[in-house]
C-alpha cells in the first residue's frame, strides 16, 4: 500500500527520507480519473516499494505541499529525485507509462 503523504510527515519521508526517489499521487476523493490511477499507484508499491517512496498525498488535506508544487491538476503524480521533482505525469494514463518513468530513475 502507498504510504500517505501529509503536510507534517512530507519533510521527514520524502526529503530526508532513506530513498533517493520518491513518486507522490497528488489526488482527493472525489476526484474521478484519480481513482483510475489508483491501482497503478499501488501496483508500482507492490513491485518498487523496497527502491522507491511511493506515496500518495490527499490534495483536500494537505493543501501546502500542493502549493509547495503548484498542484493545479489531479491527478498529477511528481517523480522527485534526491529532492528535486525531475519528472511528472498530469491526468490519468497507462500503467507502462508511470512505470517506465520510475524505473528510468532508479
Amino acid at each position: 500500500m502507498a504510504v500517505e503523504i501529509t503536510d507534517s510527515n512530507f519533510e521527514e519521508l520524502v526529503l530526508n527520507g532513506d530513498k533517493e526517489v520518491a513518486v507522490l499521487d497528488f489526488w482527493a476523493e472525489w476526484c474521478g480519473p484519480c481513482k483510475m490511477i489508483t491501482p497503478i499507484i499501488e501496483r508500482l508499491t507492490e513491485k518498487y516499494g523496497d527502491k522507491a517512496l511511493i506515496g500518495k498525498v490527499n490534495v483536500d488535506e494537505n493543501p501546502d505541499i500542493s502549493v509547495r508544487y503548484r498542484i493545479r491538476n489531479i491527478p498529477t503524480v511528481l517523480f522527485i529525485k534526491n529532492s528535486e521533482v525531475v519528472d511528472k505525469q498530469v491526468g490519468a494514463g497507462p500503467e507502462k507509462l508511470f512505470e517506465d518513468k520510475l524505473t528510468k530513475l532508479l
